[in-house]
């Protein structure tokens, strides 16, 4: 049953036009380009607060801000597929 739904889902991606593969990435990227922004602006205001946390807060930050990245790497490897399948 789901080698069936891959092969249609297969099917159906060789149909999409690269165009749309690249608007879909662009608006992919928007989410993690907010995240990224409010990640940062979290570590500033909670810095400003409490300064003594800052080491603290900037390796949550950076952990938080690699796995957003990891989202977005991930919309341009789909970009890829999509693209080339067409």
């Amino acid at each position: 049953m789901s080698n069936i739904v891959l092969a249609q889902a297969a099917e159906a991606a060789g149909s999409i036009n690269p165009g749309l593969a690249a608007i879909g990435y662009g608006l992919g990227a928007v989410g993690p380009g907010i995240g990224v922004g409010l990640i940062w602006a979290a570590v500033i205001n909670g810095t400003a607060r409490q300064p003594e946390a800052q080491g603290q807060l900037q390796g949550i930050a950076w952990i938080s801000f690699v796995l957003v990245e990891v989202l977005a790497l991930i919309g341009l490897v789909v970009y890829f597929i999509a693209s080339s399948a067409a």
